[in-house]
C-alpha cells in the first residue's frame, strides 16, 4: 500500500508547498517546553529497544491501547517489550483518524527510515529494523535532537533539583541548549498528604528551615536565584485553574503553620495560600525576566482503582470544564497593577476556553514587548490538527497570529520532535488556502516571513535564547 505520508502530506496547495519546503521545512527546532529527562541526556543513553523509547510513558498510547481492549498486562505490565510492542502494532490500524496513526508513521519515517505502515504483520520486521539503528550511536539520547535540528531544549524542574544534568551538559560543551525551567507545582499543594515533607526537602536544597510563609519565600527565591543562575529563562505551572483570590498575610502565615502542626487549613485558608504564593512568584519571574507558563484545565487522577495501581500519571486525566476568566483576569491585574507582569503564555485544556484565552491574552499588552502574553498552542488534547488548526483561527481572529511562538512538543520521549513538522504543515497549508481562496495576498516575502517567525524567529527574541 502506497504510504500518504509523502513529502508533501498534509500540504494541499502550491503555496502550502512553497511555505513548507522552502521556508520552514528546515528551521532550527526550539522546544521550549518538554518533560523530557535531563539525566537521560547527560548519560547519552542507548535505548535497548523501540518499545523503551516509543512505548513505556506514553500516555496518548496507553489510552488507545486500553480503548482497544487491551489487557493491562501489555501496557504498563509484566509483558514483554515485543509482546507490548506486537499489542501496540496490532492496534495502530484501529487510530485510524486519531493523530496517533500519523504520529506514529511520521517518527518510524523521521528516526528510522520507515515507510511501511505498522500492523500486527509488519510488526516483527519493524521492530528489528528500528532496534537495528537505536544500538547505533546514531540515535543515542544526545543524537537524536541534534539529528532533528533541535537547538534548545527547556526541561521542567521542581525547585528541589539540584540541576546535575543541566550542569554536566554545558561543562561538556553538548550543541544543544539543555536548560532548566522552574515548575514549583508542589509547593501549591498545601491541601496533599507529603505537603510538609515536600516542604523540608526544600528547605534542605535552599538552606532554609521553613516554619512561615515567609520562610517559605525566601527559600523559593534561593532556588529560582540559583536556576538563573543554570540559564532558566522559563516557570511553569500545571493548575487545574490559576488561583487569584485576595489574601491575607496573616491567614496565609495561619495556613502553613497549620499545616506544618499536621492539622488541615480549611478551603478558605488553602486558597489564600495559594493564591500569595502564586502572586509572589510572579513578581519574582518578573524580577528574573522570566517567562511564566500556566497550563490551565486539566482533570487529573480520575481512575481510582488505575491510580492505586499505577500511581500518578496512569494516562487517565481529562479534559476539565473549570471556569478560567475571572481567576486570570485577577491574577495578571494584580500584577500589572504593580508593573510586575512577566511575559506569560497561557494555555489551556478545554477548546470551550479558546477565545477567553485568546481575548484574556489580548487584555494585558503593554506596548513594550510585541506579543508580550500569548496564548499558547494546542495542549494535550488539543496538539492535534483539529486543535492546531482552531487555536491558530481563534487566534489570528482576536490577536496577532504573526506574534506567536509557535509549537512545543509537551512529551517525555525523544521521539516526539515531528510534533513540530507536523504543526508547521498545518500552519503553511492553512494561510496556504488563504491564498488559493484570495483571503491572503499571495506574496511570498510577506507570508514567509510570517511563518519563519512563529516557527522559530518569535520564540528566539521571547525566550532571549
Amino acid at each position: 500500500m502506497k504510504t500518504i505520508f509523502n513529502d508533501n502530506f498534509l500540504l494541499h496547495s502550491e503555496p502550502a508547498e512553497f511555505l513548507y519546503h522552502e521556508v520552514s521545512k528546515n528551521l532550527p527546532i526550539i522546544d521550549y517546553h518538554c518533560h523530557l529527562s535531563p539525566s537521560d541526556l547527560e548519560n547519552d543513553i542507548q535505548f535497548e529497544n523501540l518499545t523503551k523509547i516509543w512505548l513505556d510513558g506514553d500516555h496518548y498510547k496507553w489510552r488507545v491501547l486500553r480503548a482497544n481492549g487491551v489487557s493491562e498486562n501489555y501496557i504498563t505490565g509484566e509483558a514483554s517489550d515485543w509482546e507490548k510492542f506486537l499489542k501496540w502494532a496490532e492496534t495502530v490500524p484501529n487510530t485510524l483518524r486519531n493523530p496517533l496513526f500519523h504520529w506514529t508513521h511520521l517518527e518510524l519515517q523521521r528516526y528510522f527510515g520507515i515507510d511501511e505502515y505498522l500492523d500486527g504483520n509488519s510488526a516483527k520486521h519493524i521492530y528489528d529494523a528500528a532496534n537495528e539503528r537505536l544500538n547505533t550511536t546514531e540515535l543515542s539520547a544526545r543524537r537524536i535532537p541534534m539529528k532533528m535540528g533541535v537547538e534548545v531544549i527547556c526541561t521542567t524542574d521542581d525547585p528541589i533539583d539540584n540541576l546535575e544534568h543541566h550542569l554536566k551538559l554545558k561543562s561538556d560543551g553538548y550543541e544543544v541548549k539543555v536548560l532548566p525551567t522552574f515548575r514549583p507545582d508542589n509547593c501549591l499543594k498545601i491541601d496533599n498528604s507529603n505537603f510538609v515533607d515536600y516542604l523540608e526537602k526544600l528547605g534542605s536544597a535552599s538552606d532554609v528551615s521553613i516554619t512561615s510563609i515567609d520562610d517559605l519565600i525566601k527559600a523559593l527565591k534561593i532556588r529560582i536565584d540559583f536556576f538563573d543562575s543554570v540559564g532558566c529563562r522559563l516557570s511553569d505551572h500545571g493548575l487545574s485553574r490559576l488561583h487569584s483570590g485576595n489574601f491575607d498575610h496573616m491567614v496565609v502565615n495561619n495556613a502553613i503553620q497549620k499545616k506544618l502542626s499536621r492539622k488541615t487549613p480549611n478551603a478558605n485558608e488553602a486558597n489564600q495560600y495559594k493564591s500569595y504564593v502564586l502572586y509572589m512568584l510572579g513578581k519574582m519571574y518578573h524580577e528574573k525576566g522570566w517567562v511564566q507558563q500556566f497550563h490551565l484545565g486539566a482533570l487529573r487522577n480520575t481512575n481510582t482503582r488505575l491510580g492505586s495501581d499505577l500511581g500518578a500519571d496512569a494516562g487517565v486525566d481529562s479534559i476539565g470544564d473549570y471556569k478560567h476568566a475571572s481567576d486570570i483576569s485577577r491574577y495578571l491585574d494584580r500584577l500589572d497593577l504593580e508593573k510586575k507582569l512577566s511575559k506569560t503564555i497561557l494555555y489551556n485544556l478545554n477548546p470551550a476556553d479558546n477565545e477567553v484565552f485568546a481575548t484574556m491574552a489580548g487584555n494585558f499588552q503593554d506596548g513594550e514587548q510585541a506579543g508580550k502574553i500569548q496564548w499558547g498552542s494546542g495542549w494535550w488534547y488539543l496538539d492535534q490538527k483539529d486543535g492546531m488548526e482552531k487555536q491558530i483561527n481563534a487566534l489570528s481572529n482576536m490577536g496577532l497570529l504573526s506574534q506567536f511562538v509557535g509549537m512545543l512538543t509537551d512529551s517525555r520521549s525523544l521521539l516526539s520532535y515531528p510534533r513540530h513538522e507536523y504543526f508547521r504543515r498545518i500552519l503553511c497549508n492553512l494561510v496556504g488556502q488563504d491564498v488559493v481562496n484570495g483571503e491572503l495576498p499571495n506574496d511570498m516575502d510577506w507570508l514567509g516571513g510570517m511563518i519563519k517567525n512563529i516557527c522559530y524567529g518569535n520564540a528566539k527574541r521571547y525566550f532571549d535564547f
